[in-house]
């Protein structure tokens, strides 16, 4: 096992700029989760990393060694791709077993490798199996296996469960965890999926534009989102936000939106002197409540009842909100409701940088 450092990391392609000055300190035994919409640079990360991609502006050290300039294939790592790039010739057993056999391992040291990755993954049965006969859970396995037999210092993936149907994704994730916690090694995994990204990580790493907005233990960035981008991107559905003032009233904090309506502040949310500033709220779908009057008048327009809970799409004057209520209610489409939420589950951002109000 070995951390892995990243120090002042550049990447430009011609006149464009992949990863503005990127620094990361991945701790030995740590899975990291690199996050954010396509394009952001998290897979070209990812690629450096590994050694797939250049470095010429930074640092990459992983355990005690400098690598930019090591290939790939003497960095001691494993990757696990999106595509499982198995051999439809091979059996499980010698695509699990390829790399140990091309670096010149013994017969009896390969077979051993590869089954004590088939018992880690649940892959015995099917070790005489070819790609062709597997399901795609399956073949994502053999590929995590073929990782594993190198008993690599860190393990890469890159979106390893994007050709998965959504039922499949759910399993594999657990998988993916729970090996994680057998072999206690250094990963380092990429998504756009911050469903993913919450039920995987130690640490996530969120990614905008080829900068890092925020690292962060999953329910730190949940409850304590740095800015607008973090606080939409984390949690789902996405969080709401809705623009007014702060006023006082009845001697208590309040944020008044241009329709007149209104959200109880916590007492320590802004100075009482900040009377009349510009402010964003944001509230989370699940924090926001059904009261019996006061609050945000809405208008209801769409009702998605999901089993579990209720999804309710609403309109406030200019503003659109989503409420997750978790019972059944009666509501109908054009209904008019009040909400409100706890104060104290409510965050408050700067109009002009998008940055949190501590």
């Amino acid at each position: 096992m070995a951390s892995v450092s990243i120090r002042n990391l550049r990447k430009s392609l011609g006149r464009q700029q992949i990863l503005h000055d990127i620094s990361l300190e991945i701790e030995d035994g740590t899975f990291v989760v690199l996050v954010g919409p396509s394009g952001c640079g998290k897979s070209t990360l990812l690629r450096m990393i590994a050694g797939l991609e250049e470095t010429r502006e930074g640092e990459i050290h992983i355990g005690a060694r400098l690598v930019n300039a090591v290939p790939p294939k003497e960095r001691d790592i494993a990757m696990v791709f999106q595509s499982y790039a198995l051999y439809p010739h091979m059996t499980v057993r010698e695509n699990m077993g390829f790399s140990l056999k091309l670096a010149g391992a013994r017969a009896d040291a390969v077979q051993t490798a590869v089954k004590r990755a088939a018992d880690i993954l649940g892959l015995e049965t099917l070790l005489d199996r070819r790609p062709r006969e597997l399901s795609g859970g399956q073949r994502q396995r053999v590929a995590m296996g073929r990782a594993i037999v190198r008993d690599p210092e860190a393990f890469l993936f890159d979106e390893p469960l994007s050709n998965l149907d959504a039922k499949l994704r759910v399993k594999m994730r657990t998988e993916i965890k729970s090996l994680h916690q057998r072999l206690k090694t250094t990963m380092v995994y990429v998504t756009h999926d911050q469903i993913e990204a919450m039920t995987l990580a130690d640490k996530i790493v969120v990614m905008r534009e080829g900068r890092i907005e925020q690292t962060g233990a999953p329910l730190t960035l949940y409850d304590q989102p740095a800015n607008m981008f973090v606080a939409s991107f984390i949690g789902s559905p996405a969080m709401n936000f809705i623009n007014g003032k702060v006023a006082i009233e009845n001697d208590a904090l309040m944020l008044v939106t241009a329709a007149g309506d209104n959200l109880r502040l916590s007492d320590t949310a802004v100075q009482r002197g900040e009377i009349g500033r510009p402010i964003i709220a944001g509230v989370r779908p699940e924090h926001l409540r059904i009261a019996e009057g006061g609050g945000l008048q809405t208008s209801v327009s769409v009702v998605e009842p999901t089993g579990s809970d209720t999804l309710l799409q609403c309109h406030s004057g200019d503003q659109d909100l989503l409420v997750s209520v978790n019972e059944r209610i009666g509501c109908k489409p054009g209904e008019r409701i009040s909400l409100t939420a706890d104060p104290a589950k409510i965050h408050l951002f700067d109009p002009q940088t998008e940055r949190r109000i501590a």
